[in-house]
């Protein structure tokens, strides 16, 4: 014998019974009571307490009163903007999809670049880093698109080199001059005597010589 189909309480909306099952785990009974405002009622609603909300200070001192929304400043718009600034204060990492993670890492490039120590380390990490654009570019997994270019690897070795020089130049700058021997301290002292007409005190015979010997 064939069962019957469940037949289904009128004028029950069975979407929100599975929304509340996502958020809360059960489906409401038949007699629980169900939300019968329409959307005009739930928009003055909502506007009530988001008044509500105002009237209690609630959206005083936000981080972005009065400054430009992130994402949507000189008039372009980035859709990611949410997301990237979330990986940033985080410090997330293998999250972001290839676009951004390579965007973030192309601005920070050099940086990484210098913390190498030779020439084959640089350009095995610019192939890599080329390469990894390549396979991106190829994917088509979804998201947004990957924009970030490939580097001129010898180009980048020769900026290398001279970020390296530049740095090791300022290095030896900073470093204070060693203080003079007691030679060099001597001669300098007979010097100014010189230019003053001083001939100093000379040592007779069977005397000790001066200090300034």
């Amino acid at each position: 014998m064939d069962r019957e189909p469940e037949r289904r309480p009128q004028g029950r909306d069975h979407r929100v019974d599975a929304a509340r099952y996502r958020v809360d785990g059960d489906v409401p009974n038949d007699d629980a009571p169900r939300d019968t405002r329409t959307a005009a009622e739930m928009r003055a609603w909502a506007r009530t307490a988001i008044d509500q909300a105002i009237a209690r200070g609630e959206f005083d001192d936000l981080p972005l009163a009065g400054k430009p929304l992130p994402g949507l400043a000189g008039g372009t718009v980035d859709p990611d903007w949410w997301l990237r600034g979330l990986i940033e204060r985080e410090g997330l990492t293998g999250l972001a999809p290839p676009a951004l993670s390579l965007r973030a890492e192309s601005t920070g490039l050099h940086a990484e670049l210098d913390r190498l120590r030779s020439e084959a380390a640089v350009r095995s990490h610019l192939e890599d880093f080329n390469a990894r654009i390549v396979e991106a570019r190829r994917q088509l997994s979804g998201g947004p698109p990957v924009v970030t270019p490939t580097r001129d690897v010898d180009g980048e070795v020769l900026l290398w080199h001279e970020r390296r020089q530049a740095r090791r130049a300022a290095e030896a700058a900073a470093v204070p001059p060693p203080p003079p021997s007691w030679r060099e301290r001597r001669a300098l002292r007979r010097e100014l005597k010189r230019r003053r007409g001083d001939p100093g005190p000379s040592s007779g015979p069977g005397e000790p010589p001066s200090s300034d010997e």
